[in-house]
């Protein structure tokens, strides 16, 4: 009886989770703003690619603005605001992903007039954040080379969840002894629709190719 209602209140808040995920959607459809979710491992890459897009993004006259979320700190947050954006910090503590209530407030707090792009920062994690959308029009998994070639295998739920799958840091690839087609491979495998997009982002490389499949 006891495992029956903790699997009821697991879906309840899934299910709460997805619907105020839908809300978060749609009210960023109708402010005009195109939304992502970046999500990946801690030292996967996710703040430089951002930073690299809202740099290319002025560029283009685009405003972006960005959520950051950490369990604990306020490094990336700190980074982001020197790019000139709006950034709002969002701490989970012992949570180890962002969810769509989260997400809700932290809208609460941005001048969404002011923006054309938002990207959501997710907590450095490949399984939490899986069952927890957030109401953005993309998701992004990042993923890097220095984790070995074996990641996509190993979290293959995060990464058939996703519509776009970054393998990052090619760069290092030989001196990492990872072919970056073995994950590309990997990705494919899993049976997913998901665009596969290699980049450097230390360098830049691959950043406007991110975009284009990004559509922005």
């Amino acid at each position: 009886m006891h495992k029956t209602v903790d699997i009821d209140v697991g879906k309840d808040i899934l299910g709460r989770n997805r619907e105020l995920a839908r809300k978060n959607h749609t009210f960023l459809v109708e402010k005009g703003i195109r939304s992502f979710d970046f999500v990946g491992s801690i030292g996967s890459g996710k703040t430089l690619l951002i930073e690299g897009i809202i740099e290319l993004l002025k560029e283009k006259g685009l405003r972006a603005g960005v959520i950051a979320g950490d369990v604990a700190g306020e490094e990336d947050y700190m980074r982001f605001r020197e790019h000139g954006v709006p950034v709002v910090n969002v701490n989970t503590g012992k949570e180890c992903h962002l969810d769509a209530h989260l997400v809700e407030h932290a809208l609460d707090e941005m001048n969404l007039d002011d923006l054309d792009v938002l990207f959501v920062e997710n907590v450095g994690n490949l399984v939490c954040p899986g069952d927890f959308p957030l109401g953005t029009d993309v998701r992004a998994v990042v993923v890097s080379v220095t984790e070995g070639d074996d990641m996509i295998k190993k979290h293959p739920v995060i990464f058939a969840l996703s519509d776009v799958i970054v393998i990052n840091k090619i760069d290092l690839a030989e001196a990492m002894e990872v072919d970056p087609k073995v994950l590309q491979n990997d990705a494919h495998a899993l049976g997913t629709k998901a665009v596969v997009v290699q980049t450097d982002a230390k360098h830049g490389k691959g950043i406007t190719e991110l975009m284009d499949v990004l559509q922005i």
